[in-house]
Parts: C-alpha cells; sequence; structure tokens
C-alpha cells in the first residue's frame, strides 16, 4: 500500500467518525434509496385509487370488444314516400322507377305529373324519339331528365370513359344551360351519375378539366361551346346514344341550328340514339328539322298558352309612352309587389329604365345580352335569393329562368312575337303560386295586342291605370 492509499483511508475513516459524532447522513450516499422510497409511497399513498383505475382501464378493453359495429342508416324505399292515387292524375310511382331516382323525386316533393309529363315520360322511358310541343314551366325539363336518368341506369355501363358522356341534352342560353344542370343534379343527387356543363362566356379552364379529366354521364351545352371543345378533343360524343334539343324554336331565332347539324353528325346514327325535340311551337322548320333527326317521333302537345291563363292574372293597361314610368314605379312601391320582371324590347331601353330606376331610389339589376357571364350569373343570384327585388331584362331572360316567388311581371314594351309574351309571363305563377303580369300598351304597343290575343286564344282585359298608378314619382335627394 503506498503512502497515497494510506492517506485516502485515514481520511475516509475520519469522516465517517465526522459522521457519527454529529449524526449527519451523507446526501451521496443515501441518494437512490431515498428516491425509491418516494416513489413507493407515491403509488402506496392511496392504494384504492390505484386499483379503481386499473378496473376502469380494464372494463374500458372489455366494452370495447363486446361492443356492436354502428349500423347502417335504413336504406331509403319507395314507401317513405307516400301518395295517393288520384282519377285523372298520375303518379311517378306508377311509372316504377328506381328507388334512387325516386328519392331524389320525393325530395323535390314531385307528387303528381304535370300534363306533358304525364304524357312524354313512358315514351321517353321506353327509348321513342319525341317532339313536344311545351313551354317553359310545364315540367318538360323534368320529363326528359327522368328518362334519362331511368335508361342510364336500366343501361349501366361498366366502365365509364373520361369526357365521353352518354346523354347529351343542347340548349340556345348559358342561363337554361346552367338552370337544367342544376336540376339535374338535384333529381340524381342519390344516384352514381355525374352531370356536367359546357357553356360560353366563363370559366373556360374548369368546365374543360371537368370534361376531360372525369366520367361524363350527362352533358348539358350551348351548341358554340360544345363544338370547341369538340375540336379540341375535350370532348368525345361518339357514345352520345340520347339527344335532347331544348327550345327548338329558339335554336332557329338565334341561328344555332348549323352548329347543331355539326354536332349530330359527331353522335351516333338516328337509327342508334334516341332524339328528343321540345319546342314552345312546332313551326314548319321545327317539323322538318324533327323528320330529319328523328325515327317515328312520337309528338306530344300541351296548350302552354292556357297553362299560363290557368296560373296568371292578366291584365293590360292602356296609357301613354309618357305615363308609363311613373306607373311602373308606383307599381313597384306598393306594397303587392314583392318581386319583379321588367321586360323591354331592346338593349338600350333596358338600361336607361335600370338607371332611371337606380336614381329614384329603385334597387334594381339588369340582365341583357352584353352583360358578361359571371356578372349575369351573380345578378340571376342576387334576385333568386332576395336581396334585389327588381329586374330589367330583355328576352334572353324570357326563357331558362326557373325562379320562384316572382310576383310581377311587367311588359314595359309588349313583345314582337306572341310566343315571347308567353315565355315573358310564365316567370311568375310558378310551382302553384298566383302570378300577376301587367302590360304597357302605349301608342305604338297597342298594335301587337290583337297577335298576342289570337296566340293564346281569348281577349285580354285592357284598363286605364288607377289614379294611384298615375301620381308623381317621388325624387330622391
Amino acid at each position: 500500500m503506498n503512502k497515497r492509499q494510506i492517506k485516502r483511508r485515514q481520511n475516509r475513516r475520519k469522516t465517517l467518525r465526522t459522521i457519527r459524532r454529529l449524526g449527519v447522513v451523507s446526501t451521496a450516499t443515501f441518494i437512490r434509496p431515498v428516491t425509491t422510497a418516494v416513489k413507493t409511497v407515491a403509488v402506496e399513498e392511496n392504494p384504492l385509487k390505484h386499483r379503481e383505475k386499473q378496473q376502469r382501464k380494464h372494463s374500458v378493453t372489455q366494452d370495447s370488444k363486446n361492443k356492436k359495429p354502428n349500423r347502417k342508416p335504413k336504406k331509403w324505399t319507395v314507401s317513405q314516400f307516400p301518395v295517393d292515387s288520384e282519377e285523372g292524375k298520375s303518379r311517378f310511382h306508377d311509372f316504377r322507377l328506381p328507388p334512387g331516382l325516386m328519392h331524389g323525386i320525393a325530395d323535390l316533393n314531385f307528387r303528381y305529373c304535370t300534363p306533358i309529363q304525364q304524357e312524354a315520360l313512358p315514351d321517353v322511358i321506353a327509348g321513342k324519339d319525341i317532339i313536344g310541343k311545351a313551354s317553359t314551366g310545364t315540367g318538360k325539363s323534368a320529363v326528359f331528365l327522368i328518362g334519362i336518368f331511368a335508361r342510364l341506369i336500366r343501361e349501366q355501363q361498366k366502365k365509364r370513359k373520361n369526357g365521353t358522356p352518354r346523354a347529351l341534352i343542347i340548349a340556345p342560353t348559358r342561363e337554361l344551360v346552367i338552370q337544367i344542370a342544376k336540376d339535374a343534379r338535384v333529381i340524381a343527387k342519390y344516384l352514381p351519375m355525374r352531370v356536367a356543363e359546357a357553356y360560353g362566356g366563363t370559366d373556360y379552364e374548369r368546365q374543360q378539366k371537368n370534361i376531360r379529366n372525369r366520367p361524363v354521364d350527362i352533358l348539358v351545352a350551348t351548341p358554340g361551346r360544345l363544338l370547341d371543345f369538340s375540336r379540341k378533343r375535350v370532348v368525345n360524343l361518339r357514345e352520345a346514344a340520347i339527344m335532347v334539343i331544348d327550345e327548338a324554336d329558339r335554336m332557329l331565332d338565334m341561328g344555332f341550328i348549323p352548329d347543331v347539324r355539326s354536332i349530330i353528325h359527331q353522335i351516333p346514327n338516328k337509327d342508334k340514339r334516341q332524339t328528343m325535340m321540345f319546342s314552345a311551337t312546332i313551326t314548319e322548320e321545327v317539323s322538318r328539322l324533327a323528320s330529319q333527326w328523328c325515327v317515328n317521333p312520337v309528338s306530344v302537345e300541351t296548350e302552354a298558352e292556357r297553362v299560363a291563363v290557368e296560373t296568371v292574372t292578366q291584365v293590360v293597361y292602356t296609357l301613354t309612352r309618357d305615363e308609363k314610368y311613373q306607373v311602373l314605379y308606383n307599381i313597384i312601391q306598393s306594397d303587392a309587389c314583392d318581386r319583379v320582371i321588367v321586360f323591354t324590347n331592346m338593349k338600350r331601353d333596358a338600361k336607361r329604365l335600370n338607371e332611371r330606376l337606380r336614381r329614384d331610389g329603385i334597387n334594381c339589376t339588369l340582365l341583357t345580352g352584353d352583360v358578361p357571364q359571371q356578372k349575369r350569373t351573380a345578378r340571376l343570384e342576387s334576385f333568386r335569393n332576395g336581396r334585389i327585388p327588381v329586374m330589367i331584362a330583355t328576352d334572353v331572360a324570357g326563357r331558362g329562368i326557373h325562379i320562384d316567388g316572382i310576383s310581377h311581371v311587367v311588359n314595359y314594351t309588349l313583345p314582337y312575337e306572341p310566343e315571347d309574351y308567353v315565355h315573358r309571363i310564365g316567370r311568375t305563377g310558378r310551382a302553384g303560386a298566383d302570378g300577376i303580369s301587367i302590360s304597357f300598351a302605349d301608342e305604338e304597343s297597342s298594335f301587337y295586342l290583337m297577335d298576342i290575343e289570337e296566340y293564346i286564344g281569348e281577349a285580354l282585359p285592357c284598363v286605364a291605370p288607377a289614379e294611384e298608378l298615375l301620381e308623381p314619382v317621388v325624387r330622391k335627394k
């Protein structure tokens, strides 16, 4: 043992003697036993709590093992949408439609068929070609949409191709395309079907992507945008075995028939497809087109003008041109007027009227053919949800706009064509509600009354405006 070791042992002994004399415990010597003791005490301090905790943990584990999986919600059945049979009326139940399709119809509360639906739906479902005479507001959109979905479900494809629609619906205006596509999505809410639309004016890239990159069952389109997408191979029309041409007379008026012909050349031949044409008027030109595009078509007609007469109260105010504005202003300001569309024949007249009403404190908006699509959509939505109660429009809004709750339609200028009168007043009195149509017959417009009365088959009541309607306009400061 060397000196260093001896010195270390002496120091240790000296420390132990000091500990014994003073009663001090070295921290370094007893740190581990003390820590262990604290832990042991912490556990044993409340053994009941510890035991209960272990029991709860065990019971939760057992419950999770014994717990049954959540049951799936009950499958919807037609019995959940009871509709009593009524003599002379057809129910949608009578057509034995698939449950998913009936579920969408039930959500819309479509209980009984309208005349055009009752007459045309069996032939549409059977795959027959149709020529239907019916204006907007008679339920014709539901005819071809329900019929198309019923057929597509029955002929369900195993593999659906991107950008290759199985059914094609052509409409003349963007507004009508948007409305038909919206109706289709609501009806097909519970079906494995996809609806896409194509129309000009806006959303070019988005529409292109929605069609090219995903399967499409029904494509609703305006002719121009559809041809553009076809040329760029965004869409393939070879499998479009169902073709609907809506507002065929309007297609003729707007010069779209050459574009429609180009589209028809790209779809299956007429003996291998179902073709449906709907028009408010069946003119000679419409009949000639039907003979070229259809095979033994079934003709279905409903008296659209009779429907309008039954649901809309019509009145004609005979007045001077100078009195028209103050009568219109007082009609809008009356308590009975909730939501109103005011029609003019010319865009410039609509713009002037819109500006004048706004200067006089009327919250109104303008809808004409030269308004950009995004603004048109925004203005229609503001009118639909009631933020703006008055819309000034040309005949671009006469067709394809389906907005419930329009209390009044005012023909500030009577239309040149009698059928446009029916389309205009068809904006009100929808869904069984009462509507009021007021027309102004001034020194110029009165000459169109005779043709309108002949077209609708009855005389229109012509009266002078009441005195309160002739009160001067209160100018806003």
